[in-house]
């Protein structure tokens, strides 16, 4: 969908009887959507309509896409500037095909004309320490890969929201983390180099409908003051059985978010290899004192 064709939509949605703001807090809420009263505007409609694109139509990114993607993303906050991330562009096919293999052989990194692989970048500073012969005794530490990490997904969120005000759709994958090692050999990453995760980009292939996937009730989330453990809170059940119907809308199993997430954590065995990940990125000269 070109980016004509999305402001075209809103339009068309601004003119309905439902207002945005509701229609939108329906999508990812449901009936626990909160009162956001006029506390609203088009940028909060675009955020809102946020959803994972995992079939892509071929056609590649207009001139100065990537470019202006990048500045969104170099808009996002860094800690102390240190500017501890870069991104490789990834377009060649049949890399793009060894890096589906390394994320458990996801289709749409095949598919997606444009695969951008996110890095936490101490390289850099190692290399201007060097120059300047004075010590870096921070780098090895554990808080900056954090920093590093932290700093590569804050450009990423700005990158996808500026993508999709684009007409543009997105995918994460994680899996990169399950292979450290074999994608940095692949990108020719040098030592305290490591991917973060990657990004699918592309525009989304209108044959493949996706929805906006619900979140859990804001007060299931959102602590006041303090923290308040709920043991047993009736929000969880009212989302599980939201996100139950949400899964057979998508043709998915049905088994709602409490079993998904206590699946997904539940053995070693699940996560991948990344259990794994301190010692492979030890290989790519972090030491995570």
């Amino acid at each position: 969908m070109s980016a004509a064709q999305v402001n075209h939509s809103l339009a068309e949605r601004v003119e309905d009887a439902t207002p945005p703001e509701i229609e939108a807090l329906a999508r990812r809420y449901g009936q626990q959507r909160p009162d956001v009263h006029r506390a609203w505007n088009s940028v909060l409609t675009g955020l809102l309509a946020h959803r994972s694109i995992r079939a892509y139509l071929p056609d590649k990114l207009p001139e100065g896409a990537l470019e202006a993607i990048v500045a969104a993303a170099q808009s996002a906050a860094s800690s102390s500037n240190l500017q501890t991330w870069s991104v490789v562009v990834v377009e060649d096919e049949a890399r793009r095909a060894r890096l589906s293999d390394y994320a458990g052989g996801q289709a749409h990194i095949r598919q997606a004309p444009l695969f951008l692989v996110f890095l936490s970048d101490l390289s850099r500073i190692e290399r201007l320490a060097g120059e300047a012969d004075r010590p870096v005794e921070g780098l090895r530490y554990l808080e900056t890969f954090l920093i590093s990490a932290i700093d590569a997904a804050l450009a990423a969120q700005n990158a996808v929201v500026a993508l999709e005000s684009l007409g543009l759709g997105a995918v994460y994958i994680g899996a990169l983390r399950n292979k450290p090692n074999e994608v940095a050999r692949e990108l020719g990453l040098p030592p305290h180099v490591a991917p973060v995760f990657g990004l699918c980009v592309g525009y989304p292939d209108p044959a493949v409908q996706s929805a906006v996937k619900p979140r859990l009730p804001q007060r299931v989330v959102v602590h006041r003051e303090t923290y308040q453990a709920r043991p047993r809170d009736e929000g969880i059940a009212v989302y599980d059985e939201l996100l139950r119907q949400f899964q057979v809308s998508q043709g998915l199993p049905a088994v709602g978010w409490v079993e998904a997430v206590l699946k997904r954590l539940g053995s070693v065995q699940a996560l991948n290899g990344r259990d794994r990940l301190q010692a492979e990125l030890k290989a790519l000269g972090y030491e995570l004192r």
